[in-house]
């Protein structure tokens, strides 16, 4: 008799959907359930999968509109503006083997050539691709979330310090500028339509 007894859909919010009972409270996303890929041409790389191994901790897209103010007799109406992606910053463990090191220093070389002090002639040469995905914490390859993150670029890249009082492991700090951000979810797009529901296909075609 017991067994039977359900109460779980009185948790969270008093609502009412259609069939007149409550809704209960949803899985929320985990922090810790995540992703990060670096995609070519990062480092000169293909794919950057020691990056993916070793990331401690990323940021999530954040956009900003401007506001344009039009002055009338009495009055101020404001329209929107253009829009801004706010930097990310994404943290990274340093390996003992210098793998970590070596794949941020080549894309630090592509931007800027410290020893020949030159640059390349368009930013394409070295701008690379990052997905970060939320994923649901079985074994599935599937993310149930992803944000495509297009032209990046290193705007800071901070080696961390050293510390005899400190036992933890060393990290490396990047911060990105990208250009625009996609978001997908598990049946497609969150913030605008491609006419398909599949994450890995729309991202493998935005990535050529």
């Amino acid at each position: 008799m017991a067994q039977s007894i359900v109460t779980k859909d009185k948790f969270g919010v008093p609502i009412e959907d259609a069939n007149g009972t409550g809704a209960g409270i949803m899985m929320p996303k985990l922090k810790y359930r995540f992703r990060v890929s670096f995609h070519a041409p990062f480092g000169g790389e293909t794919r950057s999968t020691t990056l993916t191994q070793n990331v401690q901790s990323v940021g999530r897209p954040a956009v900003a509109y401007a506001e344009q103010e039009i002055h009338s007799y009495n009055s101020i109406v404001y329209l929107q503006g253009k829009h801004s992606w706010s930097p990310i910053d994404i943290v990274v463990r340093d390996d003992i083997s210098n793998s970590v090191s070596k794949a941020i220093g080549a894309q630090v070389q592509r931007q800027v050539n410290h020893f020949q002090q030159t640059t390349t002639a368009s930013a394409n040469d070295f701008k690379f691709g990052v997905s970060v995905q939320v994923l649901d914490g079985t074994a599935s390859n599937a993310p149930t979330e992803e944000w495509f993150l297009e032209g990046c670029f290193l705007t800071n890249v901070a080696y961390g310090d050293h510390d005899y009082s400190a036992a933890e492991a060393q990290q490396i700090t990047l911060t990105l500028r990208f250009d625009n951000a996609l978001q997908f979810g598990a049946d497609g797009p969150l913030n605008g339509g491609f006419g398909d529901n599949n994450i890995l296909g729309l991202v493998t075609s935005l990535l050529g």
